[in-house]
């Protein structure tokens, strides 16, 4: 043992290189966290809004580096390639910074009220979003999980931030409980394709599984049970039955985070897993997806029909715009045109639903402010008292639905060309599904907008709404991406092409 440990004493061990400015991101985000519950021992209760605005100017101070970083224009790899800084990583972690941002500007006012408005609140936040910027560097099986992780447990914690509402705890309890199952299937599908390809990295793995003979079973087994393990965080059909439960019982901005930035975090996770890891056995996860996209479109739209209460209504829309999202992954095998169309289709659609979806809820938000309730009806003759407000609204439902020139309409515009360009069978016959789907969509949105413009005020009360000055923020935010976006779509198409990993 003596020798052996003088022997290693003997070895030069080579200093290893980090990238600092490549980690800047999560170097701010990890202080700001350590920032912000240093803060809250000292800062008096009465003040704590003062964390909130911390927490806002830190996630804006870390998208310092990632401009800086992008016009640099250089790729860059650590640790061995599990981690990777490119254009695809730099464009999702603004996402994500943009989106956590925007829900801080909705909880500075929300969560004053009440007994839960805590320095922990913002703080999660900033941990669950530390977990999504290393989600979208993430090119090996471990470190995915771990930024899986990372970003869940506070979403668990978040969900039930109200202690003392039943439909809160229960909410959380649904989320973690089927989380914590998704995430052990998953795991065991990582631990299948690292048994049989011998490697956790994401391009290790690609280059080998297409050339498996033996144990093809067990490496579909292992496909199958990954995607599974992420269906349940975009929630797709049938692992959706946490989403409109948990959507209604958490805090409204928590429900947005969870439905925008959390699922954002999904998607981003199976494009690096299909179009790298995955990418030579498309006749695995290409019917699974088909599948996936179908159930999800029509069940989600189905239920939304249903619907009376506007949270419940918007999760079941977003469990139906994941639908839309995952057709571009079953017709991304065909061939390198489809591939290709498939990747910016998805990018331009999570921007998009980004924008639209965080804006409906900032108008849930604001409009609840006055009549105290969350029901559609409650929502009739909003035209009369807040014209502006409900003109705002119409545009991020018009979006929601498709239609042109929001940025809605090229989300979905863009599936459709994926759907063309794979030019198969079934992949048409899954474009006539969504295109179904769009249509009966309408449904449910039309309610909405026919409610705020044509269906009286039920209590009477024309009194004007006082929107606080942080949600007018971030509703001219959001307004403008939607308006924009759809009238210059050319940006939108321009970052997926350069965000590409092919």
């Amino acid at each position: 043992m003596l020798a052996l440990i003088h022997s290693l004493a003997q070895v030069p061990f080579a200093k290893p290189h980090i990238d600092y400015h490549a980690l800047a991101p999560e170097i701010v985000l990890t202080v700001l966290a350590v920032s912000l519950l240093i803060a809250d021992l000292f800062i008096d209760e009465t003040r704590k809004y003062v964390i909130t605005t911390i927490a806002g100017v830190g996630v804006i101070a870390a998208l310092i580096p990632i401009v800086t970083l992008a016009v640099d224009g250089s790729d860059r790899s650590l640790f061995g390639g599990a981690y990777v800084v490119d254009n695809f990583a730099l464009l999702l972690k603004a996402l994500f910074l943009v989106a956590g941002y925007l829900t801080l500007l909705m909880s500075s006012n929300y969560l004053q009220e009440g007994d839960y408005y805590e320095g922990e609140f913002s703080f999660l936040v900033v941990c669950s979003l530390l977990g999504m910027v290393v989600m979208a560097s993430s090119r090996d099986l471990i470190t995915i999980f771990v930024a899986l992780e990372t970003l869940s447990i506070p979403g668990y914690l978040l969900a039930g931030w109200r202690k003392r509402d039943r439909k809160s705890n229960e909410a959380a309890l649904k989320y973690y409980l089927l989380g914590v199952v998704a995430s052990a299937i998953m795991l065991y599908g990582m631990s299948l394709v690292y048994g049989i390809t011998g490697s956790t990295l994401l391009t290790d793995i690609g280059a080998k599984l297409p050339t498996i003979t033996d144990g093809k079973p067990l490496a579909a087994i292992g496909i199958l049970m990954v995607i599974i393990g992420f269906a349940f965080k975009v929630s797709a059909v049938p692992f959706h039955q946490w989403a409109p439960d948990t959507y209604e019982g958490a805090p409204t901005p928590v429900t947005a985070f969870l439905s925008v930035a959390s699922k954002a975090a999904g998607f981003v996770a199976l494009m690096e897993l299909i179009f790298i890891g995955f990418v030579g056995r498309p006749n695995v996860w290409a019917p699974i997806f088909w599948v996936l996209a179908a159930l999800t479109m029509t069940v989600g739209n189905l239920i939304a029909l249903r619907q009376t209460n506007i949270v419940r209504l918007l999760a079941y829309s977003g469990i139906a715009q994941a639908g839309y999202m995952l057709v571009p992954f079953a017709v991304a095998g065909d061939n390198n045109a489809a591939q290709k169309s498939a990747f910016t289709a998805i990018l331009v659609y999570l921007i998009s639903y980004a924008a639209m979806t965080l804006g409906a809820f900032m108008m849930v938000i604001a409009i609840a402010r006055k009549t105290r309730s969350g029901e559609i009806s409650s929502l009739g003759g909003l035209f009369e008292y807040a014209p502006g407000l409900t003109v705002v609204m119409s545009i991020f439902v018009a979006s929601l639905i498709g239609i042109p020139p929001l940025v809605g309409f090229w989300g979905k515009l863009f599936v459709f060309r994926a759907v063309l360009d794979a030019g198969t069978g079934w992949a048409l016959f899954l474009g006539v599904i969504a295109s179904v789907n769009a249509v009966i969509a309408l449904g449910y949105y039309g309610t909405l907008l026919r409610t705020m413009w044509m269906k009286p005020v039920p209590d009477g009360d024309r009194r004007p709404i006082k929107v606080p000055q942080s949600l007018v923020v971030g509703l001219a935010i959001c307004a403008l991406a939607v308006v924009a976006g759809g009238i210059y779509p050319q940006v939108f198409t321009r970052f997926g092409d350069l965000a590409r990993f092919f």
